[in-house]
């Protein structure tokens, strides 16, 4: 993990700024880091769990993985990328400048609410995952 961590921090890092810098809307930057990222995810589970189903069904057992609280997890992701895309787009009207441009106020009213909201989300789900409350 580290040795990724350590590669694609700095690469993705560089670029998104190269990106940003370079695009009006910085449009580029946005679609570097979640492009990136959706792939490191996809091809790290997708790759390493497709090799354990077909491991498993060669030695004649079931592949099976408890969901545990993914439905919870999944859910509140998907609540709050919906507000996040709702922000991006209110944030594209011509008075504010752009989805990260404009000034300076709205700027740092949406990065808090962007931290908040991954904190959150951080915080929900580890709480649903340690058993302190049971979501569905």
């Amino acid at each position: 993990m580290s040795h990724k961590w350590g590669t694609l921090c700095p690469l993705n890092t560089f670029a998104s700024k190269l990106a940003a810098i370079q695009d009006r809307y910085a449009d580029a930057s946005i679609g570097n880091v979640t492009g990136s990222n959706a792939v490191n995810v996809f091809l790290g589970i997708g790759v390493a769990w497709s090799i354990a189903a077909v491991v498993h069904q060669t030695r004649g057992k079931r592949f099976h993985v408890d969901p545990g609280t993914l439905a919870f997890s999944v859910t509140l992701f998907t609540v709050f990328a919906l507000v996040c895309v709702a922000v991006l787009l209110y944030r594209r009207r011509p008075q504010i400048g752009g989805e990260l441009g404009g000034p300076r106020g709205p700027k740092v009213l949406t990065s808090c609410l962007f931290f908040s909201l991954w904190l959150i989300y951080i915080l929900l789900s580890s709480l649903e995952a340690y058993c302190h409350f049971q979501a569905f």
